[in-house]
């Protein structure tokens, strides 16, 4: 097996990618292809990493997120191993337009985890699901806030996430 790696430029640092041949598996704020994928699991840590100008052509849909097409990157073939509370976290997350948010709660909530108004347990289950996420921006975990509407975590900073939504309420 073998992923394609390509790392494109961004106001907040390099932006690397991987991907396989049934979607982007990786994505994350570092310069290094090793760096991403020392997270994910055994088989695609054993892969072998190949340079590629434009792997799947998402470098040019992040290109476009980030000139202002917030749009950009919304149908992008991602796969990530995951149990089914993350599967279905990461799905919802793809569903929260660009340039909105939402909370841990709501988004278990809407990701079927727990009943938002009476089970706390939703947010903790939709909060792991981000933490575990390992498609930066095109998994749009930056999206999701605290319920006291504060940034919360990210995993690459809270400056790049408070960048990010900044960037999305812009266009």
């Amino acid at each position: 097996m073998q992923l394609h790696t390509t790392t494109v430029p961004t106001p907040m640092g390099p932006f690397t990618l991987l991907v396989g041949d049934d979607g982007v598996c990786a994505a994350g704020f570092t310069g290094r292809g090793e760096t991403l994928q020392r997270r994910l699991d055994p088989r695609r840590r054993a892969a072998r990493l190949r340079p590629a100008t434009d792997p799947g052509a998402v470098a040019a849909r992040v290109l476009a997120y980030l000139e202002g097409e917030t749009g950009a990157l919304t149908d992008v073939a991602v796969t990530q191993p995951g149990d089914p509370t993350q599967q279905a976290a990461w799905s919802a997350l793809r569903t929260v337009p660009a340039g909105q948010t939402i909370s841990y709660k709501q988004l278990g909530g809407l990701a079927g985890l727990a009943d938002p108004a009476t089970d706390p347990l939703g947010a903790q289950a939709a909060g792991a699901a981000c933490a575990s996420n390992h498609v930066a921006v095109i998994v749009p975990c930056h999206r999701v806030l605290r319920a006291d509407g504060r940034l919360g975590g990210y995993g690459w900073g809270t400056h790049r996430k408070s960048w990010l939504l900044e960037h999305e309420r812009g266009h």
